[in-house]
């Protein structure tokens, strides 16, 4: 069971990619106060937790359903996030528009913590590691990232006004060609089926 989660673990946390989702995050997270990111960090902690244990078990069923892809899905969250990261660079540069309402929902807890990648991974290792450990795998993955993004205060201690402004466009460009790689994915899934 251990060695399973373990197995499990490694390729989950590949996917959830909790270090590269720290630049985005100190970038959307420019002026928010400690305790607003502390939610922020906690709403997207749950909303990844929720929708990777409901895709975990239900998933398939309503891609089969809906005749939809992973392709189409990776299509979608992309063209999604695109949208939010053009918003943002053409904003005026105080912090994430989204911020108080729904930042960490969406980009951060879905697709940035729990996104195509995580889904489609987690659906494979079920068939190799088990349900259980992969379940588990998963979850102490976002727990790992939770703590990883609450550490984000001292990047901004270090980095300093302006250039946490700097980050910020600079990450909502790295956002933006997120998109379009989960976009290129998603259409080169589509036409190989």
């Amino acid at each position: 069971m251990i060695k399973n989660v373990l197995l499990a673990f490694i390729p989950i946390f590949v996917a959830v990619d909790a270090i590269g989702v720290l630049p985005l995050f100190v970038g959307l997270t420019e002026g928010v106060k400690k305790k607003e990111k502390s939610r922020i960090i906690l709403q997207s902690m749950v909303t990844a937790m929720c929708l990777a244990v409901g895709f975990i078990f239900l998933g398939k069923a309503v891609f089969n359903l809906m005749g939809i892809t992973l392709g189409d899905f990776m299509v979608a969250g992309g063209s999604i996030l695109f949208y939010i990261a053009v918003a943002d660079i053409r904003g005026p540069g105080k912090g994430s528009q989204y911020a108080n309402q729904e930042l960490g929902a969406v980009p951060l807890g879905t697709p940035l913590i729990v996104g195509p990648a995580v889904l489609t991974t987690s659906l494979i290792i079920i068939g190799e590691y088990g349900l259980t450990a992969t379940l588990t795998s998963v979850l102490v993955n976002i727990l790992l990232a939770g703590v990883i993004l609450s550490l984000s205060d001292v990047i901004i201690k270090i980095l300093g006004k302006a250039g946490s402004r700097a980050l910020s466009k600079v990450t909502n460009l790295l956002l933006a060609a997120i998109a379009v790689m989960l976009i290129r994915k998603g259409i080169i899934q589509i036409f190989h089926l």
